[in-house]
């Protein structure tokens, strides 16, 4: 009975918490960034420039279903939270030996704030969140059957997972060396070649894109790995400690790293234990050893969360007041999102400088446009989210990641240039005019957010730019 009223609880506390996620992922505005990945979604190829391309299929899925608004992109973001959270779950009654472990796990992850506000909106981080629940799922089939087949099911999710974002090769790594370092996985070698195998079928179009664009994708993400910079890796490492604080939530994170530590310290003996610290040390050492040549972002690390959520459900120490915690720090912020009782300042509303009045802004530039006139962007993002918010209107960027979406180049003719108050054009001054009146503010209870300003351009006749959609 008591088994069956946590069941209960369990699903019923996910069912409240995807309902906030859908809520909050239809009231609010997209970001910028967003807008980058709705852009890919009209778009569709094997890979793009900045990711691979899993972000761009969910949110095509997503505006098939409900349309090209906010909720339609961000849409399968709190479903797989929804049906992940559920995987996991199951995972840790697989590998822990009880389905209250698996809830606790499902519980930390949720606690998150990467997993409770991440999961209303659309990046990256969501499907590879969801691909690596989904491989320790098949992780946990394989240690409780013992059937090597299932080594094919967890390359696949590997390989979907890479083909979310290529930070999931870390815990790949860590899985396969896990196998090397455990006697009876080592036996099933046939399983682990087809395991191999899978997750190669699932990475080929993303190799193809790659080879075919000159590992321009590779090469941008991959290239960050050689800095240098030891004097400055105390900041770094701080700011690496912090992000994850604040985006794991301070109790959770504290729960995370003990169970990392507990892994460690078991992992001779057990097999589990030695599974979870290799699919968690991995992403570790790399994150720490990058922070000695440059910034590590704070969501880089949400790679090793699901491994993380079960290391620490594996020690048995109590979650209650961490999870409590991290779940009333996410529907503060929720409540804040949806209904902004706090009236902060636009400085200090981390939201709304994301996601408030772009339409606004984009109604007062195209207003103030001439008739026949082109807007031209230098920021892909800026293009990115004035072309969602005004598709009809002529839109040209001259960033060079525009051609990787293959996009067609034209003469923009007449055009103005838009940017921000405090920048400095990047575009030759020969091609610059005068600047047009006025200033053309995104606006939060009537203060100001950002501003731009309107530069008059002359674009000499041989010069193409990118013409967007």
């Amino acid at each position: 009975m008591r088994d069956v009223s946590a069941t209960r609880l369990f699903w019923l506390l996910l069912t409240c918490l995807t309902a906030l996620r859908l809520a909050l992922a239809a009231r609010l505005g997209l970001t910028p960034d967003e807008a980058y990945y709705w852009l890919w979604s009209r778009h569709l190829q094997p890979g793009y420039l900045d990711h691979p391309p899993m972000i761009a299929l969910w949110i095509r899925v997503g505006t098939a279903l409900c349309g090209e608004n906010p909720l339609g992109i961000r849409l399968l973001g709190p479903l797989s939270a929804f049906v992940g959270s559920g995987v996991l779950a199951a995972a840790g009654r697989d590998l822990l030996g009880s389905r209250a472990a698996g809830y606790r796990a499902a519980l930390l992850l949720n606690a998150t704030l990467m997993l409770g506000l991440g999961a209303a909106t659309a990046t990256p981080d969501t499907p590879l969140v969801f691909f690596i629940a989904l491989a320790l799922w098949a992780l946990g089939r394989l240690y409780r059957t013992g059937h090597s087949l299932w080594w094919i099911a967890i390359g696949l999710c590997f390989g979907l997972a890479f083909d979310s974002k290529y930070t999931a090769v870390l815990p790949a790594f860590g899985c396969g060396l896990w196998a090397l370092s455990t006697p009876e996985r080592r036996k099933q070698w046939l399983g682990l070649l087809g395991g191999v195998a899978a997750g190669m079928v699932a990475i080929a179009p993303v190799l193809f894109w790659n080879a075919t664009h000159h590992w321009a994708s590779f090469a941008k993400q991959g290239g960050r790995a050689g800095d240098w910079q030891p004097l400055r890796a105390l900041s770094f490492l701080g700011e690496l400690v912090g992000g994850q604080i604040g985006l794991a939530t301070p109790l959770v994170f504290l729960l995370f790293c003990v169970g990392i530590v507990w892994c460690i310290r078991r992992s001779r003996a057990e097999s589990v234990a030695r599974l979870l610290a290799c699919l968690c040390l991995v992403p570790v050492i790399v994150f720490v050893q990058h922070a000695f040549g440059g910034r590590v972002q704070a969501n880089w690390p949400v790679v090793l969360y699901p491994a993380a959520a079960l290391a620490a459900a594996s020690t048995g120490w109590r979650i209650g007041t961490a999870c409590a915690l991290g779940l009333t720090l996410t529907a503060l912020v929720t409540f804040q999102g949806l209904f902004s009782p706090l009236r902060l300042s636009a400085h200090h509303d981390v939201i709304a400088r994301q996601t408030a009045d772009w339409s606004g802004l984009a109604l007062r530039v195209r207003d103030a446009m001439p008739p026949g006139q082109s807007l031209i962007l230098g920021d892909y993002a800026l293009a990115a989210i004035m072309t969602y918010h005004d598709p009809t209107h002529p839109v040209f960027s001259y960033d060079q990641r525009w051609a990787y979406l293959d996009r067609e180049r034209q003469s923009p003719g007449p055009s103005l240039l838009l940017v921000r108050d405090s920048e400095k054009p990047d575009l030759p001054s020969s091609w610059l005019g005068a600047d047009r009146p006025g200033r053309f503010c995104r606006l939060l209870r009537g203060e100001p957010i950002l501003c731009y300003r309107l530069i008059s351009v002359t674009i000499p006749e041989r010069s193409t730019m990118f013409r967007l959609p």
